[in-house]
């Protein structure tokens, strides 16, 4: 639905309005990011009747929609106006940097502070929102 959403975008805003909703939404994910998810109690309940993989999947589906992941999938499928490959790269890019992260989360979840990582993740959203707003990218025709 987010891939078809940003095609539509695309084919009813100007690229130049894109750049600045796209540099917004980037600057706009950097303030989300600094907002901890919070584990709710229902989800703590689907675990108890769904088991660990039943529970994943539904929390992992409900925490998605609507989410950063979302919104840049939406704003990546108007800049380029081809949501099959947006869907399909986002997929795809989900999928690598979730694999390592569950491995890796698990190791290190009690020695890396979650705030440092909201913060860093915070930064390069900014960094990247700005870096759209100064119209970087655009001699490379992004």
């Amino acid at each position: 639905m987010a891939g078809a959403l940003g095609a539509w975008i695309t084919a009813s805003i100007s690229p130049e309005v894109l750049r600045w909703v796209l540099g917004a939404s980037f600057i706009g994910m950097a303030i989300w990011t600094l907002i901890p998810d919070k584990i709710e109690e229902e989800e703590t309940q689907i675990a108890s009747k769904l088991g660990v993989f039943g529970a994943t999947l539904v929390t992992f589906f409900l925490a998605e929609m609507g989410d950063k992941t979302q919104i840049a999938t939406i704003a990546m499928a108007a800049h380029y106006a081809s949501p099959l490959l947006v869907v399909i790269g986002t997929t795809l890019g989900m999928l690598i940097a979730d694999v390592p992260a569950v491995f890796a989360g698990d190791k290190l979840a009690a020695r890396i502070p979650m705030k440092l990582v909201h913060s860093i993740a915070a930064a390069i959203f900014a960094i990247l929102g700005i870096a759209t707003l100064l119209g970087a990218g655009a001699t490379l025709g992004f």
